[in-house]
């Protein structure tokens, strides 16, 4: 299946200049992927609010497709300066897989304050994070890190940030009740891509150690 990461080289050609100038100031691939998961948790406690009186905000969810975008940006950024400027570590490779997971638990969990019956939620948010598992996986059986979709961290940005500015909508219009029936939806939707990633990356990573 189709994947927004297929688009990653052309992604990372746009930022090589980037990369470069990053790294003669001297800042680290640790230092982006720190940053990138630091500001999630961030952005998470903005969406989330738990100390807010009035309802739900619906600007961080506005921007939340922007904010998914950047940290795409940082992402593809670490990995470059590690590959391409001699800093891979193997504190870097720990770091680097840790914090996409953090950083997608502290971008999606607040969803649940919006929803009625939040466990649903919580098990999808569950197997996308499976998904990361199970592609790093591949490296213990001989085969590479496994990124196949059609579930991906990419392709979960589109999905989030799609749902984020649907969800501001929904909250400047008052419609509640709709935005329940699509969220629940989406959940479902959700679950079935990220079963379908986690089948896909288990079986071709059986096929390349195969191989």
């Amino acid at each position: 299946m189709p994947s927004v990461y297929d688009l990653k080289p052309k992604f990372q050609n746009l930022l090589r200049p980037l990369v470069n100038l990053l790294a003669r100031i001297g800042v680290t691939a640790n230092m982006v992927t720190i940053a990138a998961m630091l500001g999630s948790i961030a952005y998470g406690i903005w969406i989330y609010q738990p100390f807010a009186t009035h309802g739900p905000n619906p600007y961080p969810f506005l921007f939340l497709g922007l904010f998914l975008f950047i940290r795409m940006a940082l992402n593809a950024i670490d990995g470059m300066l590690a590959r391409e400027h001699n800093q891979q570590s193997l504190f870097g490779a720990y770091l680097n897989e840790v914090g996409d997971v953090v950083s997608d638990a502290a971008l999606y969990l607040p969803f649940l304050d919006l929803m009625e019956h939040g466990i649903g939620w919580v098990l999808m948010i569950g197997l996308c994070c499976l998904t990361e598992f199970v592609g790093l996986q591949g490296k213990t059986i001989g085969a590479s890190r496994r990124y196949d979709g059609p579930f991906g961290k990419s392709d979960r940005a589109v999905f989030f940030g799609a749902l984020g500015l649907f969800t501001a909508w929904a909250v400047f219009e008052n419609k509640q009740a709709l935005h329940g029936i699509v969220m629940n939806w989406a959940m479902l939707i959700a679950s079935l891509l990220a079963l379908i990633t986690i089948s896909n990356r288990v079986r071709r990573g059986i096929q390349e150690a195969r191989s």
